[in-house]
């Protein structure tokens, strides 16, 4: 969009990647490589490898995760849940919710900076990408006054592939990878739903880091507008100290100084990833605590001869009053809710049993007379096998006197992972009904590890 030379400019910048005149201002920052770079480097190379190997690796013939939609199945790390699991998936996602609380409420926007693949792809990929192909910042932003060259066009390709990547791993996190790799050795025609939803998450990745950028985090991402809620005035934060750098002053030669330390060289500027001056100081919205303006600010502090933490990992409260308070109530409530949770979430998985039997009634009517006289009632069992192995299930009456089971699949065999359906049919004389009814209990068991007993209610004539 063409914004005119004759539109009046704001009196103050709304956002950091928009100038006064409306127009995209776009952000092309100075890597700063300091103790806090490392660390983010090794975290993040580690959250790739994890990322593309995850899908990879399996746990008992079971891959570390899968989301397979179609089948209904949830795995995490060789833990499969299923449709019936509600409970369990509920206490899972209330504990990651509650654990992104107590993380924030601790070490505030940790995970932006850290963590999230917004952050983990753009600085430790793609931007280094863009470096390597288009040289450094000053290159990049005489670039982008040409706004088109071979280096630029190597470099959208470079990106597209690199997305194209990051889009099948992707996508193996709900197909699984064996199935993944049978489609990328065929042709797209063979499989074409799955084709274009990856043609499409790499179009989208393309775009987010190729043009979106740090947009994503300013404009699209809720995170940055929920913190004054998840986080208060003891929770770590990339601050400034400004009793102790005001007021500023440029370095000069040969002169004593009598200004705070700031020397106002612009480097925690012009390294920030989303384009903020944390100098503005208090709990920036744009900020993602990255920690590109501490590895900045303590290099400028080492040439001139001053301590480093001029901007440093501190809390609201510090900066204002020198002391920080760690435990408080919310921290409380939040641990022992997370506790609680896990610990809910592991009794239930250890308790869990290796096979899920539901039975159900047969279809059509509550039972049948048959030409003997007999009353018949069908029923449907459904097993869903747990294990990390094929099983049996073999299913027979208990204490059924007078009644019989008559199963033409009796034992189901059922493949790991997987569920099988039956049918049966229990017979017995109209005499045995009370009141149209009889309670019988159904024994389950695959011989190995799995022993259940249903109780179920077969109809009959009223009256009898």
């Amino acid at each position: 969009m063409n914004i005119s030379s004759n539109a009046p400019e704001a009196q103050e910048q709304i956002l950091s990647t928009m100038n006064r005149d409306g127009s995209r201002r776009r952000i092309r920052p100075k890597v700063s490589k300091g103790r806090y770079h490392r660390g983010r480097f090794l975290t993040a190379w580690g959250l790739i490898l994890g990322f593309v190997l995850i899908p990879i690796l399996k746990i008992n013939g079971k891959p570390l995760m899968l989301f397979d939609i179609g089948k209904r199945e949830f795995t995490f790390f060789g833990v499969t849940f299923l449709p019936t699991d509600t409970f369990l998936l509920m206490l899972l996602l209330f504990s990651i919710f509650v654990g992104i609380f107590l993380v924030t409420a601790i070490w505030g926007r940790v995970w932006c900076g850290w963590a999230c693949p917004q952050t983990v792809y753009m600085e430790f990929i793609y931007r280094p990408l863009e470096v390597f192909i288009e040289g450094g910042r000053h290159q990049q932003i005489k670039t982008d006054k040409i706004g088109f060259s071979g280096r630029r066009l190597l470099k959208h390709l470079a990106f597209f592939a690199v997305s194209a990547f990051l889009a099948n791993t992707f996508l193996a996190y709900f197909v699984g990878w064996d199935r993944l790799l049978g489609w990328m050795t065929s042709s797209p025609t063979q499989h074409p739903a799955a084709f274009f939803v990856m043609l499409g998450t790499t179009v989208l990745m393309f775009g987010d880091f190729g043009w979106f950028r740090e947009q994503t985090c300013i404009l699209a991402c809720p995170y940055g507008r929920f913190q004054s809620v998840l986080l208060d005035r003891q929770s770590l934060i990339v601050g400034y100290d400004e009793s102790r750098g005001e007021p500023r002053e440029r370095m000069r030669k040969n002169s004593e100084r009598t200004a705070g330390d700031c020397i106002d060289c612009g480097m925690c500027v012009s390294t920030c990833p989303t384009g903020i001056d944390i100098r503005e100081g208090g709990l920036q919205m744009e900020c993602v605590a990255c920690t590109q303006c501490i590895d900045a600010c303590d290099a400028i502090m080492d040439k001139i001869g001053r301590p480093r933490g001029l901007v440093r990992y501190t809390s609201q409260a510090e900066l204002e009053s020198g002391k920080r308070k760690f435990l408080r109530p919310r921290l409380v409530v939040y641990s022992a809710m997370l506790l609680v949770m896990f610990a809910a979430l592991g009794f239930s998985l250890v308790g869990k049993s290796t096979a899920d039997v539901t039975i159900l009634r047969g279809l059509g009517a509550p039972f049948s007379v048959l030409p003997s006289g007999e009353i018949s009632n069908q029923i449907r069992i459904k097993i869903a096998n747990r294990s990390g192995e094929e099983r049996s299930y073999a299913f027979e009456l208990v204490d059924a006197d007078g009644l019989t089971l008559v199963a033409p699949e009796n034992p189901l065999t059922v493949a790991a992972g997987d569920s099988q359906m039956t049918g049966a049919f229990i017979t017995t004389q109209p005499t045995s009904f009370t009141d149209g009814v009889i309670e019988i209990n159904l024994r389950i068991t695959d011989g190995v590890d799995f022993e259940e007993i249903r109780p179920y209610r077969i109809l009959g004539p009223a009256g009898r």
